[in-house]
Formats: structure tokens, sequence, C-alpha cells
């Protein structure tokens, strides 16, 4: 008796307990009554005739610690709140997302709850764009900035055109889609550079190399040192998808750039004002049909033993923490974006000394192609945002595509909040609070630690960016089969002959599959350029 007496005590306090725990939890989530204008506030959410819900990026999450350096972030909350007391019938609310974006906004697309603005890559929205997922931004661009144009200058950029205020036009212009159109904003900027330990560099007695085979002597160079502690010095800190995008694109632009004359077959009158000699998709898809980046063509089979001449003086783990490796001093050079300097700059117990180049241009002495150009910019958009079909929620979904976007009231609102933020007084607060990407709208200052990311950001754009001109399933067969090339886990004729031909061959019929392709206007521009390309050697027989 004594023993159930006892039994129902307890469980009589275990249900106080649980029930006291839900009130504390309810009451610590519960809004606050003077909540500011967040997007947290019960009152603003009840009033509020529009709620957007954005996902800025983690570089700019307010409330984050970047690097676990500094204070936390709110330059992005600050602008908000100035905008929804403009728009006093609007709520911006600010989510998260996972690292993993495309499954996420797959998912989400999928079954229409998507935020309304969220940040993305150009790789993770172009296999989707005819689905009707995105929307094309092309008339909001062309269209002055409505705040801009408020403000009475016409002489400010953005007052007849939105455009007009991005400082970096040739790299946000290269962004068009495979269709030709805009789906993504060009935020900010990010660049890449080898950091190098300036100490370390001193005590073995080398200097920035000037060219890539002064990179590769510097490399071997360091590689025999040993610490004092007689340990062994990585010359080189890359990740592997650093070698299947940025080495890639870099070694390719350098063998390609003296035939891209006679190459370049598409003229694009509204891109061309800012970027020459790119090539497109379909540029890209004619070409391999005359035999380019196959195995008749002598500059593709050169890019791939230049790469692992590189890659002998690296990490072995191509997926290891290189960032740790090199404030430990494990490695003397990394190569990294922008935002490591803010990591290292704000790092007091750092013992050495650091600094910043930019990879050297290859010369003849390495292959014949080579060009002998500085390297061209690989860095470009960091922050792209997308605008989701959910910011045309409030129009019928039987209506057509395109007129849903001209009658969405709720699309309209959630524009007016990007042209907002890229007004210069707003946009400094949030991409320059701190040192991290560099700003893409003119007017805005570059802060103090990017400058060195800034010179090479005004280079001329790369020929191409490869894992940007052909689907999801090129850019992951080339990744898989590229790490184990350069770790030596397979030949090169096995790395070309089994898998980077046919993968390029595949990715090649699965375009022209998706896309409008417009072979005979590509042939007439091919055979108007032959003349030029009479006295080019090393093409494709």
């Amino acid at each position: 008796m004594q023993v159930e007496r006892s039994t129902r005590v307890l469980l009589y306090l275990k249900a106080v307990l649980a029930l006291l725990t839900l009130c504390i939890g309810v009451w610590a989530l519960w809004p606050p009554r003077d909540a500011k204008n967040t997007g947290v506030g019960l009152e603003k959410k009840e009033s509020a005739r529009y709620v957007i819900k954005f996902f800025p990026g983690g570089q700019y999450m307010p409330g984050t610690l970047p690097f676990g350096l500094g204070k936390p972030l709110h330059g992005v909350t600050d602008v908000i709140q100035d905008f929804e007391r403009c728009f006093p019938d609007t709520r911006i609310e600010v989510i998260s997302a996972p690292s993993a974006v495309r499954e996420y906004l797959v998912t989400q697309l999928s079954t229409g709850e998507a935020p309304d603005i969220i940040m993305t890559t150009v790789e993770d929205v172009w296999p989707d764009i005819q689905k009707e997922w995105y929307i094309p931004l092309d008339a909001f661009l062309d269209q002055p900035n409505a705040f801009v144009q408020a403000q009475g200058d016409p002489s400010r950029p953005g007052y007849e055109h939105w455009w007009d205020m991005f400082k970096y036009q040739a790299i946000s212009r290269a962004k068009a889609a495979p269709d030709g159109r805009y789906y993504t904003l060009t935020f900010d900027m990010v660049e890449t550079g080898i950091f190098y330990n300036k100490t370390l560099f001193k005590q073995i007695g080398v200097e920035v190399p000037e060219t890539w085979e002064e990179l590769c002597q510097v490399c071997a160079a360091i590689k025999k040192y040993r610490s004092p502690e007689g340990k062994p010095i990585t010359p080189l800190l890359i990740h592997l998808d650093n070698f299947n995008s940025w080495a890639t694109d870099l070694i390719f632009d350098q063998l390609y750039y003296d035939i891209v004359p006679g190459i370049d077959l598409v003229k694009d009158p509204v891109r061309g004002q800012y970027i020459q000699g790119y090539l497109d998709w379909d540029e890209m898809v004619f070409l391999h049909d005359k035999g380019f980046f196959t195995r008749k063509d002598p500059r593709y089979l050169q890019i791939w033993p230049i790469m692992h001449e590189l890659a002998q003086y690296c990490n072995r783990d191509l997926l290891a923490d290189t960032i740790r490796d090199f404030v430990t001093q494990r490695g003397a050079m990394f190569w990294n974006i922008s935002i490591f300097s803010y990591r290292l700059s704000g790092d007091k117990d750092i013992p050495f000394e650091w600094g910043v180049f930019y990879m050297p241009s290859i010369s003849k002495a390495t292959s014949p192609y080579a060009s002998g150009q500085p390297m061209c910019g690989v860095g470009g958009p960091a922050t792209s945002f997308a605008v989701t079909n959910t910011a045309i929620s409030d129009t019928p979904k039987e209506q057509a595509f395109e007129e849903r976007i001209k009658s969405s009231e709720r699309l309209k609102r959630a524009m007016s909040f990007l042209q907002f933020i890229t007004l210069p007084e707003n946009y400094a607060r949030i991409v320059n609070e701190y040192p991290c990407f560099m700003p893409n709208i003119t007017g805005v200052e570059v802060l103090p630690p990017l400058k060195p990311f800034e010179e090479t950001l005004n280079r001329r754009y790369a020929t191409t960016k490869w894992i940007y001109t052909f689907d999801l399933k090129f850019s992951e067969v080339q990744r898989r089969m590229l790490q184990l090339y350069l770790t030596n886990g397979i030949s090169l004729d096995d790395f070309l002959d089994k898998w980077q031909f046919p993968n390029v061959s595949g990715a090649c019929t699965r375009a022209k599959r998706r896309m409008v392709y417009h072979e005979e206007a590509l042939n007439q521009a091919w055979e108007r350029l032959a003349p030029l390309r009479e006295s080019m050697k090393g093409l494709p027989q």
C-alpha cells in the first residue's frame, strides 16, 4: 500500500514538473510585447499584409559571430527595420537554411514552401529554371531603382536602370542562365588568393613566385624543409573543390587564351559590352563536336598533367581541414577566398606574419600553348539572391507564369526590398559590417583587408567556368574522378578515356536535349572565323 502511494506521489510530481517545464518553454518562446520590427513581434505579424521570408546567407545572418570573432552581426536587421518603417504593411522574416541549399530548395519549391528570397548560386538554380520555380529578374533590372529615382538625382547609378548600380558588370552579366535570362542577383563578390606565411618564407629563403614554374620551385624548396621540431610542412594547401573549379578554369584560360578570337562564336549584344571572349554552354557544345575537349585537342590534354604536378606539393587528403593546417603552420601557403583575411587579421594569437598573392601565370617552359598573360580572375558572385515562385503566391496558379509575375503585388514588395538593400547607404551596413566580400554596388568602399583581392577582381574574367557550364552530374563526376587522379589513384589515361571524355560528351548531349541549341547559327559563325584560325597552332584535327 505504501509502495502504491509513493508511486502515485512520484507520478504526480513528474506531471507537475512536466507542466511547469512546458509553461516555462512557452513563456520563453512567446514574442515580447515591445518586440522590435524584426519579423518576430506578434502585433506586427497580425497587421502585416505581406510576410516576405528572406534567407540572407550564412555570412550575413543576424546574431552570428563569423569565425567566433567580433560582435554579433546586426546589419541585415538594421536595414530591415528601416524598410519596414517605409512599408508598415510588410514584414521581412529572416530565416535560416541548411548548408545543402539545392536539396533544401528542391524540397521546399516542390511543396510551395520555399522562402521568397534566398541566397543561392547559379549552379543550384539553373538546372530547374524550366520548372517555373524562379522569377526572371531581367525586367526589374532594366527598370529604375525606385528608391534612387525618388531621391531625384538623375546622375546617380540606378536612376534609369537598376542594373547600373552594380559595380562589376562583366561578372554580374556573365551570370545569365542558359536561356539568356537572369535568375540571380549578384549581391557581392568574392575573389581567391594564395595566403602565405611570410615568416616561414624568410626562414626557408624563398620569395613570392612570379611564374607558375617559380611557384613549383618554391613548393619544392618548402617540401625539403623541416620545422625546428623536424616535421615536414605542406607547401600548398588546396581543397578538392578548388582544383575542380578554380584550377581547372585558370589553366584552361592560360592555354586557350590565344585562340579565343577564332572560337568565340556568340557575340551577345548586351553582355558583349561588358565581357568579351566568354564561351557559353552552346559554344562549348559546338566546339566539342569539332573535336575540342577530346583526345584530338592537345590543349585539353595538357590541362590535367599541369594540375597534377601542382597537386604533388599539396595536402594528400584533399578534403582535409586546410584552415587549421595553415593557422598551425603545418602548411606554408593556402589557396582560399577573401573572407579568410578576417579570420587571420582578427586572430591576435597567430604567431607569424602573413600576406596574399595571386596564382602566377604559366609560361611556355611548361606548355607551348601558354599565353603568358596574367592569370584571369576566377572569383565572382559570393552572395546571389534568387526570388522564388513563393513571391507570386498571391496570384492564381492556373494563370500563365509570365502573367502571374506581372500581376503579383507580393512580388513587387519583394523586389522593392531587394532594391532597398542595394542602396549604397543601406548596402554598406550589410556588406561592410566586417571584412568578408567585396561590394558590388558602385560607391561602396572596399574594406582595407580586402584590397589585395580587389585588384584581382578587376582583371579580365575567365574564358569559361566549367562547373557552371553544364549540369550538376558533370561537375560531380569530374570532382570525384579528379580526386582519384590527383592523388595517384588512377592514371592520366584512365582519368581521360574512362571518365573525363565520356563525361564531357554526355554533358554536351544532355545540354542539347534540355536547351535550345542553334547549331546553324553557330556553324555560320564558325565558318566566318575560319581565316583567323588558319594561323593558329594546336587546333583539333
